[in-house]
């Protein structure tokens, strides 16, 4: 268990907070860049900040303050124009920097200037950067620079700290009860056959901490030999907010912490086009159910909604103090542990772990299909397990 003041730095996500200042080190997506065909001007909240993301009459994408410098009308109401967005209540005007570059009725345009962050668009996704410069690069995985294929995003706005979410991304044991036991039992009391057959019982978890801010979760099941890729690969994670397929390494889900209580999540899914030579791009919203006493997704799918469940089921912000972890969960110990020292680099003027500022690593792209000798390997034999092999 941890204590209350440790929590607090492992979850919050604001400026000036550990975390959020950690957090500001990395690129994050905002929203798919489609969404601004349909609606050019939106108010998003990333890291505990209330922003206004528009893209102009020229297709420049910006990311800036909340508020007109002016007298505070939200700039959500914003008018795209050629030089940026115009402000409805008084017409100034803002460009994709933040800076003031017409101002009606004004002899002259003061040297005004609105908060305004870095963004990039790659995938089909609007990435921002919060942090101080110089910034690191976007990192380019495989499956946000391939452009041969179609682009399926199902997006759910989670009342969930992103802190929870990963966990559940280092936690192997997880899928044989979760999935397994409990999807089953849920598909019984509704009088339908099972999902999925019993999911066999772990026997070992081992985790390998490797460049790029690449994190190797692997399993052995009984009835497993040490050659399943469920071993030698295992599942990947991008540190601190992605967890990839296990094949192929073209999908993610994608953990953005919108504040220190909810969570943009973000099913990212690369696949082969349906129409050759021209992909799709496929933006669905699928935020949580919950039924009459207030439980969420205990009936919908399985898998990622039954994950959901389990994140928003520890409340808004896990209350850690009161805790057990056992051998189970050394993943999410590591986790944590990988946070903390990423806070603490990030205090000492240094870059955390997992950012990327050598443009050779980048190009042409970085796959995870094959885990490289890691950094660091840990290897745990679960109590009590019998190797059935």
């Amino acid at each position: 268990m941890l204590t209350k003041e440790m929590n607090e730095r492992l979850t919050q996500t604001g400026p000036g907070t550990p975390g959020g200042e950690f957090l500001r080190r990395y690129w994050f997506p905002v929203l798919p860049v489609s969404e601004l065909d349909t609606e050019p001007v939106q108010p998003v909240t990333l890291l505990g900040e209330q922003l206004t993301l528009f893209k102009d009459l020229k297709g420049n994408v910006g990311l800036i303050g909340k508020a007109c410098a002016h007298r505070a009308i939200s700039l959500a109401y914003g008018i795209p124009q050629e030089n940026g967005l115009r402000c409805a209540y008084h017409g100034w005007t803002y460009n994709t920097e933040g800076h003031v570059v017409d101002m009606p009725f004004e002899p002259a345009c003061l040297p005004l200037k609105v908060k305004s962050y870095a963004v990039e668009v790659l995938g089909g996704l609007v990435f921002a950067y919060m942090g101080p410069e110089p910034r690191p690069l976007l990192p380019h995985w495989e499956a946000f620079v391939r452009e041969d294929m179609d682009t399926n995003m199902v997006i759910s706005r989670l009342p969930a700290n992103y802190v929870q979410c990963m966990d559940n991304s280092m936690d192997p044991v997880h899928f044989e009860h979760l999935h397994a036991h409990y999807g089953n039992y849920l598909m019984q009391i509704r009088s339908e056959p099972p999902v999925m057959s019993t999911a066999a019982h772990h026997v070992k978890i081992g985790f390998d901490v490797a460049e790029n801010g690449l994190i190797y979760k692997r399993r052995l099941l009984s009835g497993q030999t040490e050659d399943s890729s469920d071993w030698t690969v295992g599942h990947p994670i991008v540190f601190p907010y992605m967890l990839s397929s296990p094949v192929g390494g073209l999908s993610f889900q994608i953990r953005v912490p919108t504040d220190d209580e909810h969570t943009y999540h973000i099913l990212y899914n690369r696949s082969e086009p349906q129409v050759p030579g021209k992909p799709a791009v496929t933006v669905t919203y699928a935020d949580p159910e919950f039924d009459q006493f207030g439980r969420a997704n205990r009936t919908r799918g399985v898998v990622v909604p039954q994950d959901e469940m389990a994140w928003i089921g520890q409340g808004f912000v896990s209350d850690r103090t009161i805790e057990h972890l056992g051998t189970s969960d050394k993943g999410v110990i590591l986790y944590h542990r990988l946070l903390l020292e990423a806070m603490e680099k990030v205090e000492h003027g240094e870059d955390p772990f997992g950012v990327i500022r050598d443009g050779a690593v980048n190009e042409p792209f970085i796959h995870i299909r094959t885990a490289p000798h890691g950094t660091e390997r840990q290897e745990f034999a679960l109590p009590g397990s019998r190797m059935l092999v």
